[in-house]
């Protein structure tokens, strides 16, 4: 099951015996474990019957005990075990998981690790049909924007594709952090209203003229007076704006540019897919890739690295400053 479907079954109080969630994506973990513990019991039941512990303070003895016990004038107690991966040994679980209580649901909140599929332990979850095992995998910079899309919709909304970039952009793979920001931007929306780049810069201050995805635009152009002003916009503001993020993103702009040239044949959906952008913007890769040979690319990707290394500290005296930036912009456009 993925996430989607867990919480549609929550939300139907269609529930499991145990619930295992784990990976190395925290963010999923927490809003599950969260919907259970907010959503299941009533709040006079919780008093009796909702038992959460951390896997720092509990052994996995004291966790299938809990487990065992039965609900008090209630058809479930809940016990949750949030920080599960702190939990040294298993094994005195996986008895209990063999023949889990009905009465209990039990939630395993296990962050940040994988399980290993070879070991009892992950065999026996995954064939359990008392079990809903869920792995929450870390998402990739290049599947954000897409990330961003599903989570606007599943929250009943709809988002433009520049609004897509430049929310991913801006606040990078932490989906915490992005998940908090829509919520921001969905406050004062109706259902089935847009997000659009006007309510991201009035709400985040993400300037629709002046951020990243425009400089891409104007790079992909060879606009080297409107790429010029974004890098001085960027430089007035460094916090919002930092040199070592724009560097990363313009690497992989180009980069994609580069692997354009190679996908240039297929159709539009396939190119989409290999170079992990939306099927809008592969004419904007089109274009560039008319403009930039695969030579002249390769150039400035290694400029560009030795710009990056600037940035860190080796062969400048000052890292912050975007002078190699804009040196970098004229021999890209030259």
């Amino acid at each position: 099951m993925n996430a989607g479907q867990i919480f549609d079954a929550l939300k139907k109080k269609i529930y499991s015996p145990v619930y295992f969630f784990y990976g190395e994506e925290p963010f999923y973990i927490d809003e599950l474990t969260a919907f259970i513990e907010n959503n299941v019991l009533d709040e006079a039941s919780k008093a009796f019957n909702q038992t959460i512990v951390y896997g720092l303070d509990v052994s996995a003895r004291d966790v299938a005990d809990l487990a065992r016990r039965f609900p008090m004038m209630g058809d479930y107690q809940v016990v949750i075990v949030k920080e599960a991966q702190n939990i040294q040994q298993f094994d005195p679980l996986i008895e209990y998981f063999k023949n889990p209580l009905d009465t209990t649901i039990l939630v395993i909140n296990y962050k940040y690790k994988k399980l290993d599929k070879r070991k009892a332990l992950y065999k026996l979850l995954n064939k359990s049909n008392k079990v809903v095992l869920f792995e929450s995998q870390r998402v990739y910079d290049n599947k954000i924007p897409a990330w961003i899309s599903e989570r606007v919709h599943f929250l009943g909304y709809s988002i433009t594709p520049k609004s897509e970039m430049m929310l991913a952009e801006f606040l990078g793979t932490d989906l915490s952090r992005i998940a908090n920001e829509i919520n921001k931007l969905t406050i004062n929306l109706q259902p089935g209203e847009k997000i659009t780049e006007d309510l991201i810069e009035k709400n985040i201050g993400i300037s629709k003229e002046f951020n990243v995805f425009e400089l891409q635009n104007a790079l992909g152009r060879r606009d080297v007076f409107r790429a010029l002003r974004i890098i001085e916009y960027f430089e007035a503001n460094p916090k919002q704006n930092p040199l070592q993020m724009v560097n990363v993103l313009l690497y992989s702009f180009f980069m994609k540019i580069l692997l354009y040239h190679q996908f240039r044949k297929f159709d539009k959906n396939t190119i989409a897919g290999k170079l992990g952008i939306s099927p809008f913007f592969v004419s904007d890769y089109q274009k560039a890739a008319q403009q930039f040979s695969p030579e002249k690319i390769k150039q400035i990707i290694a400029e560009l690295r030795i710009v990056d290394m600037k940035s860190k500290g080796m062969g400048a005296t000052e890292t912050k400053s975007y002078g190699p930036l804009k040196e970098w912009l004229f021999k890209a456009l030259d």
